[in-house]
């Protein structure tokens, strides 16, 4: 389980496109409480609006971690980042990165880390192992997002989520299954670099038996409709035992992200099939709402649609973006 500690300095590196910046983009739209500057590298022209602070500044600024918030292709950790690296363990931060490339990989690093009483984090990567999963029943409530495809929304949709329940002054806790997720809450697993086999098993170590007014939120991985990556999601519905399913869809996609001739489930497919999976551990498992991004429609296409699909489904329907999650919750907690 990654413990990261905030006040964050997010790293811009030398992007120049928001998209490889996403993950400081999400943590900052999330958790604007922990984002207390940003620092870019040479050539860098990316701008979140967050002051700029050099790492001397950062520790009398209270900053904890430095926070490598970029995703380039090849995830490689650049050779002339490495004094930026070597200074922000001198001048008291640690430092947490989601690229492929390992923090831990870099002897010197580690050795300077240690030598400093510093921590490195690598979220992409577990730091332990897991247990394989039981099935055996939990406490708590427990809601995951499962989507049509790949990059559909469901983080957003569930911190989306998170976020109505806890202005409502319920008991919730995001819990995080990916490395921007896990910057975002400052712990979790990404549990699609867990071992096959034990990834119900980190599921279950991830929502674990709770009281019985809690929720965990439970961000969502894959689908089960794609061709690489349903085997990480069935591994997450098993381990999670969710009481709520979420439904998350991208409007006017229809093929399997990065594949050929896999079409897009229809949607009562998509409920069916989840429902089957999920129902092996936890026969009450059921659907409480639809997550659409309608962002290629207009407001008014945006509000047809959505009405289209809550008599299709007989579920409340929503855009979290543009609309909210008010409605999906309130069927949540009936």
């Amino acid at each position: 389980m990654q413990n990261i500690l905030a006040p964050y300095l997010l790293c811009l590196g030398n992007e120049t496109q928001l998209t490889f910046a996403k993950t400081a983009k999400g943590i900052l739209d999330w958790r604007p409480e922990k984002c207390r500057g940003q620092i870019g590298l040479e050539g860098c022209t990316v701008d979140l609006g967050l002051d700029d602070i050099t790492i001397e500044q950062a520790s009398s600024k209270g900053i904890k971690t430095l926070v490598l918030g970029v995703a380039p292709p090849g995830g490689v950790i650049p050779t002339s980042w490495y004094p930026m690296l070597f200074s922000a363990l001198e001048n008291g931060l640690d430092i947490a990165s989601g690229l492929h490339d390992k923090l831990i990989d870099v002897p010197n690093l580690v050795a300077s880390a240690k030598s400093l009483g510093r921590q490195l984090f690598d979220v992409r990567h577990p730091s332990q192992s897991f247990a394989v999963g039981t099935g055996e029943p939990r406490s708590g409530n427990r809601l995951l997002a499962v989507g049509t495809d790949c990059a559909v929304g469901k983080m957003y949709s569930t911190l989306a989520i998170e976020k109505e329940m806890l202005e409502r002054g319920l008991e919730v806790d995001f819990v995080a299954t990916g490395q921007t997720g896990i910057f975002i809450s400052g712990k979790g697993v990404s549990v699609d670099a867990v071992v096959s086999d034990f990834v119900s098993g980190a599921a279950e170590f991830l929502s674990p038996d709770n009281g019985p007014d809690h929720w965990d939120i439970i961000e969502g991985q894959g689908s089960l409709f794609h061709p690489s990556y349903a085997a990480v999601t069935l591994g997450l519905i098993h381990g999670s035992q969710p009481d709520a399913l979420l439904l998350c869809h991208e409007v006017g996609r229809t093929e399997i992200i990065g594949t050929n001739n896999y079409p897009v489930p229809e949607l009562k497919d998509c409920i069916d099939v989840y429902l089957n999976a999920a129902r092996l551990t936890n026969k009450q498992a059921k659907f409480v709402g639809g997550c659409f991004n309608t962002s290629s429609l207009s407001d008014e296409q945006a509000k047809h649609y959505l009405i289209q699909m809550q008599q299709s489904i007989g579920l409340p329907c929503s855009d979290p973006y543009r609309y909210g999650v008010a409605k999906i919750v309130d069927g949540l907690l009936t």
